[in-house]
């Protein structure tokens, strides 16, 4: 099979690979529908993960099952199915808490690199969740953003404690972050600020649910913030980057008994433990327990009520998906979606 393997920074090639087998009993392999570049891949990309080897990349994947494992039961060929980044049996009593990221049998499911044509996907009865039929091609890349970014941006909304008829400001306007603006607009927020520089996804932003953008960063952005909520702050912060400067914004732009959610791997953040002390904001998130939203995201995509597949505005075959990270790199796009 084609797949994608990054080889050192910036030097991404599509190259034959083996073909995915079944190695454990809990396994699937499933023929890759739809796959897509993350930003998280970008830390990879740009050398700032060392990449000491040639390695498979890409964690996102839709696909129809080709085979099953003995002892799978719930899922089975033929079957469209959507999975999470994390392999979870959802049996565990981290994963019947909600946080299947955290299972104590967890397996990364990009060790196998989904920018491919199949993937292997191991604990498949707790990870893989199958939509009610075949969908149709325009259905795909809503799909496929559930596996991850949907995911991830609906988990930020839920751990910054979204409540209807709150206010939610979003640090972010990457993939992510815009679909954290849906997310936090599904939950009932009532205003939504985005923190953008950008107007194409200002733009992106609107359509999704956004009522206002902030440009400024820093303290003229908190102060944005304050003025746009009477002083207060927001009732919840979804912190979509993982930089230190966010992560400060996103905390300062919390009122005191707000939330913040954050779902940005986070790089060279430090928190003053007196300053969040001293805030009364409670701070919540991680890797994004994908699993625990995916029947309940399938149905609104399914029944048409979300659009999440907007996000993706740049679409390649499989072979070009070095320009795709090129794209996404140099903030040409926001997110690049693949097709085998």
């Amino acid at each position: 099979m084609r797949g994608v393997v990054l080889h050192a920074p910036g030097d991404v090639r599509v190259e034959h690979r083996n073909d995915p087998a079944i190695i454990d009993p809990t396994d699937a392999i499933i023929r890759i529908s739809a796959t897509c570049v993350c930003g998280s891949d970008l830390w990879d990309y740009r050398g700032i993960h060392p990449v000491k080897d040639p390695m498979p990349i890409g964690h996102e994947y839709c696909g129809i099952v080709e085979e099953v494992g003995a002892e799978v039961t719930t899922i089975r060929p033929g079957q469209f199915v959507i999975g999470s980044f994390t392999a979870s049996d959802n049996t565990c009593p981290h994963c019947l808490a909600g946080y299947q990221s955290s299972c104590e049998h967890r397996q990364y499911v990009g060790a196998g690199g989904a920018q491919a044509e199949a993937l292997r996907v191991p604990l498949a009865d707790g990870t893989l969740v199958a939509t009610p039929g075949l969908p149709d091609d325009e259905l795909l890349p809503s799909l496929l953003t559930a596996s991850d970014v949907l995911g991830t941006g609906w988990f930020a909304a839920v751990a910054a404690g979204v409540r209807p008829g709150s206010t939610a400001v979003v640090v972010g306007d990457g993939a992510v972050g815009l679909l954290g603006v849906l997310s936090a607009r599904q939950l009932g927020a009532e205003r939504i600020i985005v923190m953008s520089r950008h107007e194409s996804r200002q733009k992106l932003a609107r359509v999704f649910g956004a009522t206002d953008i902030v440009t400024e960063r820093g303290d003229d952005g908190v102060a944005q913030i304050k003025e746009l909520t009477a002083g207060l702050g927001a009732d919840a912060v979804l912190e979509c980057v993982g930089t230190g400067e966010s992560f400060e914004q996103a905390l300062r732009s919390a009122r005191p008994g707000g939330g913040v959610g954050i779902v940005g791997l986070p790089h060279g953040v430090t928190v003053s433990g007196r300053d969040l002390f001293l805030s009364h904001v409670r701070v919540a998130g991680g890797p994004a327990p994908v699993r625990r939203f995916l029947p309940e995201l399938i149905e609104l995509i399914w029944e048409g009520r979300i659009d999440p597949g907007q996000v993706f505005d740049l679409a390649l075959p499989l072979d070009r998906a070095a320009d795709g990270y090129a794209a996404m790199d140099s903030r040409r796009a926001v997110k690049a979606l693949l097709r085998p």
